[in-house]
Formats: C-alpha cells, sequence, structure tokens
C-alpha cells in the first residue's frame, strides 16, 4: 500500500511504535549512500578506478549505492574487496534475526535496529532440486523469498501476443496492443496440503486502487505440495497504467510515478487466514542496455 521508503517507515512502526515520515527514511538512505560512497573512494588508490567508480555512482540509486552485491556487480573493480558470498544457487541470502549476515543496517533511529538485507539475482523457472541450499536445512531458511510454510518458486510477468506464441519484454513496442495478453504467473511450494489465497493490491499514494483475489489448491509433486498460478491475466488498471507509463516522455518523470506505485501481493491459508508470505513490489525505470533488473531486498530485526 506504499512506495519503498513507506514501506520501510511502516514496517519501523509496527516494530518499535515509532513515527517516520517518508521524507526522513529517504534522508537517512541518502546519508548512508554518501557514506558509502566515501569509504569506496577511500579503498580506491588508482585515480582511474575512482574515476570510473564515481562515474557508475552517478548513475545508481542511493539503495544501489548502499548495498555492496549491487556495486560490486556493476563495478567489477579489482582493487575494491568483494564481499564473500556463498556460491549456493537460490533467491537470497537468508540471514536470519539474531545471525550475522552481510547486510547494510539501516540504523532507522534509536532503540532497536533493522537490516536491508543486500540484492541478489532472482532465478525463474529453477528447479526445486537447485533451490535447496543444503540437504540438512530447512529450505525457508536458504537464499528464498519464502517464510517457514510457504516457498516462492517462480515469479514471470509478461506481455505476449495473441497470435504469436513468443513472449516479449514489457519495453517492447508492439504498434497493435489490443491483441496482446499481460499476464503473470507464479509457483509456491510447501510442506503442508492446504488452500491458499493469493491477494494482490495495487496502490498509489498509499490508497489501496484495487484488489484481485485468487484461490489455488495443492499439488502433491516430489514430496511437496506445489501451488501454481498460471496465466493470471492483468487487470484493466494495470494494462492502462503501463501504457500511459510508458507514453511518458523522461524516464525521470516514470520514476516520478513510479516512487508513488506499489503491488502488495499476500498469501494466506485460506482456512485459518495465517499469513504465509508477504511481498511488496517496487518500481524504478531500468538503466540497463540489456533489458529489465530487479533487486530483493528482505527486511529483518537486526
Amino acid at each position: 500500500m506504499y512506495g519503498r521508503n513507506e514501506l520501510i517507515a511502516r514496517y519501523i512502526k509496527l516494530r518499535t511504535g515509532k513515527t517516520r515520515t517518508r521524507k526522513q527514511v529517504s534522508s537517512h538512505i541518502q546519508v548512508l549512500a554518501r557514506r558509502k560512497a566515501r569509504e569506496i573512494q577511500a579503498k580506491l588508490k588508482d585515480q582511474a578506478a575512482k574515476d570510473k567508480a564515481m562515474q557508475s555512482m552517478a548513475t545508481m540509486s542511493s539503495a544501489q549505492i548502499i548495498s555492496a552485491t549491487a556495486f560490486h556487480s556493476k563495478m567489477a573493480l579489482p582493487g575494491l574487496p568483494r564481499p564473500a558470498y556463498p556460491a549456493v544457487s537460490g533467491f537470497w541470502q537468508g540471514a536470519l534475526p539474531g545471525q550475522a549476515g552481510p547486510s547494510q543496517d539501516v540504523k532507522p533511529f534509536s532503540q532497536q535496529t533493522y537490516a536491508v538485507q543486500p540484492p541478489l539475482p532472482l532465478p525463474v523457472f529453477e528447479s526445486p532440486a537447485g533451490l535447496s541450499p543444503s540437504p540438512s536445512a530447512p529450505p525457508w531458511q536458504g537464499r528464498r523469498v519464502a517464510s517457514s510454510k510457504l516457498w516462492m518458486l517462480e515469479f514471470s510477468a509478461f506481455l505476449e501476443q495473441q497470435q504469436d506464441q513468443d513472449t516479449a519484454d514489457l519495453n517492447t513496442n508492439i504498434e497493435d496492443e489490443s491483441r496482446s495478453f499481460y499476464g503473470v504467473s507464479s509457483q509456491y511450494e510447501s510442506p503442508e496440503n492446504m488452500i491458499i489465497t493469493c491477494s494482490t493490491k495495487v496502490c498509489s499514494f498509499g490508497k489501496q486502487v484495487v484488489e484481485k483475489v485468487e484461490t489455488e489448491y495443492a499439488r502433491y509433486e516430489n514430496g511437496h505440495y506445489s501451488y501454481r498460478i498460471h496465466r493470471s491475466p492483468l487487470c484493466e488498471y494495470m494494462i492502462n497504467f503501463i501504457h500511459k507509463l510508458k507514453h511518458l516522455p523522461e524516464k525521470y518523470m516514470m520514476n516520478s510515478v513510479l516512487e508513488n506505485f506499489t503491488i502488495l501481493q499476500v498469501v494466506t491459508n485460506r482456512d485459518t487466514e495465517e499469513t504465509l508470505l508477504c511481498i511488496a513490489y517496487v518500481f524504478e525505470v531500468s538503466t540497463s542496455d540489456h533489458g529489465a533488473q530487479h533487486h530483493i531486498y528482505r527486511l529483518v530485526k537486526d
């Protein structure tokens, strides 16, 4: 129901009881970014490397600068030590509350502090076997978008022309979009047999605009219960939003709109109403020439 900074502020409110505004959170992230930039420049002795670092940081957001993984993947500088992440295929580094992890402490305010974990690649359509961190550890303790009762195996949003079976990047220019299909597919897995309800809310400026609720039944596969939402069509509001966004003349205008646009997805057990998984999607226009990119953050108690 909120933008990125509003989500962080709301999380702080829920955990500490302290009220912080979106601007306060944004200001603190910028302070951290400047501090991180100074630390990076101090570690680089070669002037050419410093210039390269400054050029790269100029194209990055504050959140990306304070994330060591995002910075190193963009820079790949030999003179800068790289963070040591285990070579495990999966979703995200699963540092749990109370455990030390490669995270940047946001330190919102006094008393309890919370960490934003660095972004890591999200492999889509990967086999369940490849997602397990180790045979002995529970799956939800690995690099996954997951809880102890439900974990995400796949998520994809796509644009498809009805007369063509090929999918396309959402940035693709298609002259006749009247015959195009905007869809989303997702797959989850759980050790429990239950009926799940997936609520997807589109929110703008902190207010809910539209909600879509889908119910999915379990299918027993490979020792687990699988839940798959296949080719779920986007609502008319979302399609119109994408069309209008693409017609804005400048990227900064698009990002200005996207700062106040959030999609909140909550998966619950239909019978017990227990929350199984909660994901907030925030967006910005990609600066890459190689298609859309993404980062995953997990708010955890430090």
